[in-house]
């Protein structure tokens, strides 16, 4: 299934055929295959993809894209669905989205094939990425049947103060390359359920698993034809034509990206309503009682999973020092070891880098940490036993000095710091320059030993960005702590687990420069309503609020 001699392009046209997608010239024949990409065939497109497989390099195809043009009927088919799919009664939506989880497993195999060779993760994250989808399905239709408001007590006689949770308008789904498919069934399947629209703008890195799902939702619309075609839409287009001036007609803009491209999207959006998940620079704890054995499954799978190009991945990982040198030598050994290659071939763990450019980021960051002072295990390309021309990697284990955080940089300015105020020795002399403030999409791991956990959490915190945490410990206070608003200031804070594996249940996001915004599980759903709180007066008579006398 995954490989049998196959190149990537004959394996991706094989899934597709699969899908429903005949072959390359049905992919890019916009006069039959509107429902496929939706600039229409009498609209100029866009610059075209060049799609290539980052397992070998091999050019999978071209597709067209669409125009600011070609925007227009997407605008005019999204706002006319809206119109009908906002009356429809939640659980029929929930319906719809029950059906496409069906199908979803009906296509299991075919879409991980895609997402295996066109992001190059293994089987299993593959699968598994397909799975979350199931997932938020199965938990959209159960909440479809729960979009609950509230009855307020009124100070009024005879008055009911009542709140609703209505639909939006259409939504904006910006999906990366990492998860080219999750992350937007964690927003389509809530916004449907919702009653609203959902607009997918994929990453061009990834525009054939995104074509791939949209040929499974518009089967399911073929065989529903009581539900609005305009409630789903492609747009394969480049960042030009992705400006959110060219969409102030969305009601939210739900981005996944990086923290750059989150500020451009805020800041062009102006009073669109925006719902951002973008960089992540997670950060683990090592406490003295921690299971070492649990703890480095942890480390090693959040740390070179999807070869380090997650949003959850491991990045920066604090170890007590009386457990320091242990942690170090199982890790040097793990990483020595790794199985690296081909996604496709069973027993490889750790597949290729997206592109060359995310290879020449990890090396620049594995520099600047040299320069730093940082010791640098791995890192290098690796090009024996491995397909030409893709980016492979010996994820890189980086041991960096011991630094202080930039509260307390910025206080020595002014007294020079004592023995306490420091964790150990060899502090940097300027933390606000460290390559581990930065997010570099690549499989580095910076490690640095502590010795009071107070000091390590503010450590961990002391970066702009606040998406996942953990700490491994067997002391009941260590971990209550990291829980508490003294401990991780992140979105995501788990305890004897990784960084990386959140479940759909619970609402998943960061703060800080990591965007605020939370998708998927609990009451994450409220982002794609609008709420109306409305006063019924049933008394015959107009008492005003605050007992105010207005009698004519």
């Amino acid at each position: 299934m995954w490989g049998n001699g196959s190149s990537p392009k004959a394996r991706v046209l094989a899934a597709l055929k699969r899908l429903g997608i005949r072959d390359l010239k049905t992919l890019n024949d916009f006069s039959d295959h509107r429902e496929l990409l939706e600039p229409s065939a009498t609209h100029p497109h866009g610059v075209p993809f060049v799609l290539r497989s980052p397992i070998n390099g091999e050019t999978l195809c071209e597709v067209k894209t669409a125009s600011t043009i070609g925007l227009h009927e997407i605008r005019w088919r999204s706002e006319a669905a809206f119109t009908t799919w906002r009356m429809t009664p939640a659980p029929v939506r929930g319906e719809f989205v029950r059906r496409l989880g069906l199908k979803l497993r009906e296509f299991k195999n075919e879409l991980a094939e895609l997402i295996v060779w066109e992001v190059g993760k293994i089987p299993q994250e593959a699968l598994g990425e397909v799975q979350e989808m199931i997932d938020i399905c199965d938990f959209a239709v159960g909440l479809s049947r729960q979009l609950h408001g509230l009855t307020i007590a009124s100070e009024r006689p005879r008055h009911r103060l009542m709140e609703q949770w209505l639909p939006l308008g259409p939504v904006m789904v910006i999906s990366a390359f990492n998860f080219p498919m999750a992350v937007w069934a964690w927003n389509a399947a809530l916004a449907w359920v919702c009653g609203n629209p959902v607009v997918w703008k994929p990453s061009e890195k990834t525009s054939l698993c995104a074509i791939g799902v949209h040929a499974i939702v518009k089967e399911l619309l073929t065989e529903m034809p009581e539900v609005p075609e305009g409630i789903a839409s492609l747009v394969l287009c480049d960042r030009e034509v992705a400006k959110p001036d060219n969409w102030l007609w969305i009601k939210l803009i739900s981005a996944t990206g990086s923290t750059r491209m989150g500020y451009e999207v805020a800041k062009a959006a102006r009073l669109t309503r925006t719902l951002l998940e973008l960089g992540g620079n997670n950060g683990m704890i090592v406490c003295p009682t921690a299971d070492i054995e649990l703890a480095v499954r942890a480390i090693v799978f959040g740390a070179v999973g999807t070869c380090g190009q997650r949003c959850t991945t491991l990045r920066r990982l604090f170890v007590h020092r009386s457990r320091y040198q242990e942690v170090r030598h199982r890790l040097l050994n793990a990483y020595r070891t790794l199985p690296i290659g081909d996604p496709a071939t069973p027993g490889v763990l750790v597949g290729p880098l997206i592109d060359e450019a995310a290879f020449q980021s990890m090396q620049e960051a594995l520099e600047a940490a040299r320069s730093e002072g940082g010791t640098v295990h791995f890192g290098e390309r690796i090009t024996n036993g491995v397909p030409a021309g893709g980016y492979y990697v010996r994820p890189a284990l980086v041991e960096m000095p011991v630094r202080v955080t930039k509260a307390e940089h910025v206080a020595s300015q002014h007294a020079a710091p004592t023995s306490e105020d420091l964790i150990g020795a060899d502090v940097m002399s300027d933390p606000g320059l460290s390559i581990m403030d930065h997010e570099t999409f690549a499989p580095i791991l910076y490690m640095m030993p502590y010795t009071d956990l107070d000091q390590a959490i503010a450590l961990h915190n002391d970066v702009s960005q606040g998406l996942s945490s953990a700490i491994l410990t067997n002391d009941l206070r260590e971990a209550e702590l990291f829980c508490s608003a003294a401990g991780s200031d992140c979105g995501l804070v788990n305890v004897n687990c990784g960084t990386s594996g959140a479940e759909i249940g619970g609402a998943f996001g960061g703060d800080k420069d990591t965007g605020g915004g939370r998708e998927s599980g609990s009451d994450a759903w409220k982002n794609y309503m609008r709420r109306v709180t409305s006063t019924i007066n049933w008394s015959g008579e107009l008492p005003l609020a605050q007992g105010i006398q207005f009698d004519l």
